[in-house]
């Protein structure tokens, strides 16, 4: 099995994202952006810094909430991420859109496609879009919030497990993951990944990062991989 993939959202500041990928967090997270509808957002062209910042030293995620195919190419121009995150409401970029995107992009730009885990009907969606996505991202959505994920809440592993037994691309795994229960968390799901956003922010703050938090969530998610036999 591969190395465990550790990605942490969502990274405002330069030095904090280049201290996180020091540490050893694999995906930096951002918000690529301006809507007004998540927090962290950056404008385009602040993504772009921070994404060149982290050039040769983390897999650069862009996260949009844009969901319209030119206007998610033209923040993929500017900002030229590793990944782009579409984490809008599943059907808000569905599988045509997905598709053209695809064809549209520069091949070495990966697309991630944000998936709500709730009850059955999310396997089959995780089915429909693991042909034209390069991974999939498990995540919890709260009615009343925007988009999918960010909300601090966990769902139901066994299904998150379930799915990634099932589709052929790489999975992470999202929602509510902290240092806390991150090892119990892959024990469970065995994902390709595990994402942290809001349980490695400082209390009640929803952009500054924690990083003895982040550092934590590494150390806690690289032993379980450990034990699994995923890492020496």
């Amino acid at each position: 099995m591969e190395k465990l993939v550790i990605q942490v959202y969502a990274f405002t500041n330069v030095d904090e994202a280049l201290a996180a990928a020091k540490m050893g967090v694999d995906h930096i997270g951002f918000v690529a952006g301006d809507y007004g509808l998540v927090p962290g957002e950056l404008n385009l062209l602040e993504a772009r810094r921070l994404a060149d910042a982290l050039i040769g030293k983390a897999a650069r995620v862009a996260l949009t909430m844009a969901t319209e195919v030119d206007e998610i190419l033209r923040m993929a121009d500017t900002v030229y991420p590793d990944v782009i995150h579409i984490s809008t409401d599943v059907e808000a970029v569905g599988t045509e859109a997905m598709e053209a995107l695809r064809r549209r992009l520069p091949e070495e730009i990966r697309l991630m496609k944000a998936i709500h885990i709730a009850d059955e009907s999310s396997l089959q969606l995780a089915r429909r879009f693991a042909p034209v996505s390069d991974l999939l991202l498990l995540d919890t959505r709260v009615e009343g919030m925007p988009g999918i994920g960010a909300t601090g809440r966990a769902h139901d592993w066994r299904l998150s497990q379930r799915i990634v037994e099932s589709v052929p691309v790489p999975v992470i795994l999202a929602g509510g993951l902290s240092p806390e229960n991150v090892a119990q968390a892959i024990r469970i799901v065995r994902p390709w990944g595990v994402d942290s956003n809001t349980a490695t922010n400082r209390p009640g703050d929803p952009v500054e990062k924690d990083l003895e938090r982040v550092r934590a969530f590494i150390e806690a998610a690289r032993a379980a991989a450990r034990s699994e036999g995923r890492e020496s």
